[in-house]
């Protein structure tokens, strides 16, 4: 297996990350056309924290929350296991509808009932941080 991702690499380079990358900024694109989705915004506070905790440990906190609150088969508080606040991480799945499998399924094409594959795991996380990488840029832009 992991022989095989070392000769995709090698085979496809950096195409697939580009892939990957657009597809993002599509979603990011389309989700920014949704009232409810575009609404979300981080506020001084979340910033702070993540400047505080640093961009890694944000990134850590997302995939924790998406390997226990989004990856199992069965979520028996699905649509409900994403608080509004406290988080960035939080805020950012809400604005990128990776809130619920719900959301994962309406707006990515990803399908309730069975686990998250480990693929599926880093789009989902990559989609946060982009999403949290674009709001801390405009946080400056703004000031």
């Amino acid at each position: 297996m992991l022989e095989e991702k070392i000769d995709s690499k090698k085979k496809y380079g950096d195409k697939m990350e580009d892939i990957r990358e657009e597809k993002i900024e599509k979603i990011l694109k389309l989700l920014a056309t949704s009232p409810f989705r575009n609404h979300f915004h981080l506020k001084e506070k979340e910033i702070a924290y993540i400047k505080e905790k640093k961009f890694s440990t944000i990134k850590d906190h997302a995939y924790h929350f998406v390997r226990t609150r989004l990856a199992p088969k069965d979520i028996p508080n699905d649509g409900k296991q994403t608080p509004m606040k406290g988080h960035p991480v939080f805020i950012s799945q809400h604005a990128t509808a990776t809130c619920c499998r719900g959301c994962l399924e309406k707006w990515h094409k990803i399908p309730k009932g069975r686990n998250l594959t480990e693929n599926e795991i880093h789009y989902i996380v990559s989609v946060q941080l982009k999403w949290l990488e674009k709001e801390i840029i405009k946080s400056h832009q703004d000031q």
